[in-house]
């Protein structure tokens, strides 16, 4: 497998992002950007050797600096609702910014699909691995607790693509990362998913 770096764009606020260009023996593609450590595209082959991209997503930085719907993002701090953007936590009450009603939805106005993350290639379990790291501070967003969050993209060599997760922190606090992506295993033109 190989991992190739090529700039992405730079985002409103003049931060650069990069792809990452993941290609395993089998002719599978993963297209990673550091922005929101989206899954940007997924090329896959099917039973008759024909590739196709399997991800929703965006051809340009602009369409996920955009509103969308997470597409290939990973959330967080927390994926999915906090109920009334609060929780209590060993006797403490955290109050949330409410960015879905009176909800907070994948980590608030900003949550991690909004950063640009750090990038990193690594050889694990003998496969070629690009980490995923971003750096979130004690009360971003209302979440206690400095906490350093890792996702890993590999493929293996038989097509399957793999996500690890990993967070650590210095205080008791949620977390539930996961990642957002949008599939059609029929590709982007073959219309509706049913």
């Amino acid at each position: 497998m190989a991992i190739v770096k090529t700039p992405f764009g730079t985002t409103r606020d003049g931060v650069p992002v990069d792809r990452y260009t993941l290609t395993g023996a089998q002719g599978m593609q993963a297209d990673v950007i550091t922005f929101g450590a989206v899954l940007q595209r997924l090329l896959v082959p099917d039973a008759a050797g024909k590739t196709a991209d399997v991800t929703l997503g965006f051809d340009t930085l602009e369409g996920y600096e955009g509103i969308f719907p997470f597409f290939g993002a990973v959330v967080g701090r927390y994926g999915n609702r906090v109920g009334g953007a609060a929780f209590e936590l060993d006797g403490v009450s955290y109050q949330l910014n409410a960015n879905d009603h009176k909800n907070s939805l994948h980590g608030g106005f900003k949550g991690f699909g909004s950063k640009v993350w750090h990038a990193a290639v690594e050889t694990r379990d003998g496969i070629e691995t690009l980490v995923l790291s971003y750096d979130s501070p004690d009360g971003e967003e209302g979440y206690p607790g400095n906490l350093h969050a890792e996702v890993a993209y590999s493929l293996t060599p038989d097509n399957a693509l793999m996500l690890a997760y990993r967070a650590t922190t210095d205080k008791p606090t949620i977390v539930n990362l996961t990642n957002h992506a949008y599939f059609n295993l029929s590709g982007p033109d073959a219309g509706s998913i049913e």
